[in-house]
């Protein structure tokens, strides 16, 4: 008779390799048996390049390759717990050590309990609805085009410790006086601030990414006049906005509302939008693209 736990045990994921080579990223899944699948990952190689030439590697190069395995860490630990639910009902935690820090990292295995953000209706999604002109509301907290910048950036420290997720990023970003990330769910809160004519900083654009797939706990949405951005796909969003009587500017997969200061991104063939952003609509000049 054929031990079911075990069978089971022997095929969950025990340890994943991640490593970083001249000529790329990649991990290795070994499970409970023994058993390897190895998987090719995005990213540039680890070789500091300079076509031919003897350059030794920039002070910043480690850093970059830092930033990289995080994101691959990332990366890897959403897409094996994924993997996971769908297979044994569980979610994977991976607990990362470094074994050639940075291109070389091993992680444990531990499955747990599914999060009850899986299952609909068992988590509350964390909504922000947004307000051309004005900003956003959000739960507990708003977010106005008149929020002075320290104001923005203690919210956005409100949501991480609420939400349960690592504190605000800051980022530059060309054209802005200070940009700032916060990660919700599996989606990310995004703020730019401005200087005005009287030299005060202030939230300049609000804009929100959420990758395509299950969402993470608490689920992230945006809504404008009742309408969930970046659930519903792109091309019903886009009707019922023209039908709301919002003139719509189509450029490639870019979708802007050009007198509510509204963007909405679809890369590539995915079906929904996958990124929002709201300017106050005197602010819009060059269309930014994400």
């Amino acid at each position: 008779m054929v031990d079911e736990g075990a069978a089971e045990q022997d095929r969950a994921p025990a340890r994943v390799l991640l490593q970083g080579e001249p000529d790329g990223w990649h991990c290795v899944v070994v499970d409970g048996a023994g058993g390897e699948r190895r998987s090719d990952l995005p990213g540039a190689g680890t070789r500091w390049s300079t076509g031919g030439r003897a350059d030794p590697e920039p002070p910043w190069w480690r850093r970059r390759l830092a930033e990289t395995a995080e994101g691959l860490r990332e990366s890897v630990g959403q897409r094996l717990t994924d993997a996971a639910f769908r297979e044994f009902g569980a979610e994977a935690v991976i607990t990362w050590f470094a074994v050639d820090e940075p291109v070389a990292w091993e992680g444990l295995v531990t499955l747990k309990e599914a999060d009850p953000a899986r299952f609909p209706g068992r988590v509350a999604p964390f909504v922000i609805t947004l307000e051309p002109g004005r900003g956003a509301l959000l739960p507990q907290a708003n977010l106005l085009f008149s929020t002075h910048a320290p104001d923005a950036w203690t919210t956005l420290t409100t949501i991480a410790e609420r939400c349960g997720t690592p504190p605000p990023k800051s980022s530059f970003l060309c054209g802005w006086a200070d940009h700032r990330s916060v990660r919700v769910g599996r989606g990310t809160l995004a703020l730019s601030t401005d200087r005005g004519e009287d030299g005060v900083e202030r939230l300049a654009e609000i804009c929100g990414t959420r990758a395509p797939g299950w969402s993470g706990n608490p689920e992230l949405r945006f809504r404008l006049d009742g309408i969930d951005l970046l659930d519903q796909p792109a091309g019903d969003v886009t009707a019922l906005l023209r039908e709301l009587g919002h003139e719509i500017v189509t450029r490639g997969r870019t979708v802007r509302l050009a007198a509510s200061g509204l963007t909405l991104y679809r890369p590539g063939e995915a079906d929904r939008f996958t990124a929002v952003s709201l300017q106050p609509p005197a602010a819009l000049g060059a269309l930014r693209i994400l």
